[in-house]
């Protein structure tokens, strides 16, 4: 489809069990990326109904298309959900992707940020969290990198930085749309 490869996308927790799979994505080729993105060498994927197997094996088929995005070396990913009242911002803070042979994968540290359409940020999930990091028994580098994730992340929203550009994420989603006949 134009250089939109197929990929997948894994999720694990610390232990490294599996957490969830996203089974079709499709990867916005390098050559089409917003210079912004291209300077930071960001994965950006694009997935609309893709099925998605939680770590049980159960299967459901995600209603919203979503753009996704990946930063080397940070601590945190974004998924922009393209819903009827605008851009929802879900934000994982995570261990950095690692992206070979069509497979993106990172380990999932349970903190989420959720930015819903025109309104502010708001961090979830902190005691999922802390009661990981105890059964896991994260070490000190790791709770760290996890904070300086959550911090990196909420000064990246607080400025309005990529890729949190509603224009950009909408745009992207439509040339993938006009790529696949679908507009």
């Amino acid at each position: 489809m134009d250089n939109y490869i197929s990929c997948v996308i894994k999720s694990f927790k610390h232990n490294g069990r599996l957490h969830r799979m996203w089974l079709e994505n499709r990867q916005i080729p390098k050559e089409r990326l917003a210079p912004g993105h291209a300077a930071e060498s960001m994965f950006v994927f694009i997935n609309r109904q893709t099925p998605i197997q939680e770590a049980d094996g159960k299967q459901w088929t995600s209603r919203i298309p979503a753009v996704s995005f990946f930063i080397p070396g940070e601590w945190f990913n974004v998924v922009a959900l393209l819903e009827d009242g605008g851009v929802r911002y879900y934000c994982n803070v995570a261990s950095p992707p690692y992206f070979h042979n069509r497979l993106l994968t990172y380990i999932d540290y349970d903190l989420d940020v959720i930015i819903p359409s025109g309104g502010a940020p708001q961090i979830v999930d902190r005691d999922e969290y802390e009661f990981h990091k105890a059964a896991y028994h994260y070490s000190a580098v790791v709770d760290r990198k996890v904070m300086a994730g959550l911090e990196a992340l909420m000064d990246r929203i607080g400025r309005g930085r990529a890729p949190f550009q509603d224009d950009l994420v909408i745009a992207y989603y439509e040339e993938w749309q006009k790529k696949t006949g679908e507009v």
